[in-house]
């Protein structure tokens, strides 16, 4: 079983940039693949980023060139670098772990872009 936490988000004006963070127990991150997701309200949850296990990065066209995902050193941990953020991305960011065969979900972070 593994336990996911986000933490970071918050209140921030439009250009302005937010560090996401997600915290694993239960299991060792490397383990898994992960990815950020977002629901903003009265839409659907998307994908934002992923990361393989080997380190290989994708990205939504919606925040291509702005934001970054990576694995910390320590080995359960997952951040999100979000720069140059818009309203736009206003929504519920939620980190996920995952295989070929099951999938966890932390509880999610809000993240709102407003001035």
């Amino acid at each position: 079983q593994v336990q996911l936490v986000e933490s970071g988000g918050g209140l921030v004006q439009p250009g302005g940039s937010l560090r996401l963070s997600c915290v694993a127990s239960g299991s060792i991150l490397r383990e898994f693949s992960m990815s950020w997701h977002r629901q903003a309200p009265g839409k659907q949850r998307e994908l934002v980023a992923s990361i393989t296990i080997g380190g290989t990065t994708n990205y939504a066209d919606s925040v291509r060139g702005r934001f970054t995902i990576s694995r910390g050193s320590a080995k359960n941990t997952m951040f999100l670098q979000m720069n140059s953020l818009n309203p736009e991305d206003t929504a519920v960011y939620y980190c996920k772990a995952f295989t070929s065969v099951r999938e966890y979900w932390g509880q999610g972070t809000q993240v709102t872009v407003s001035s």
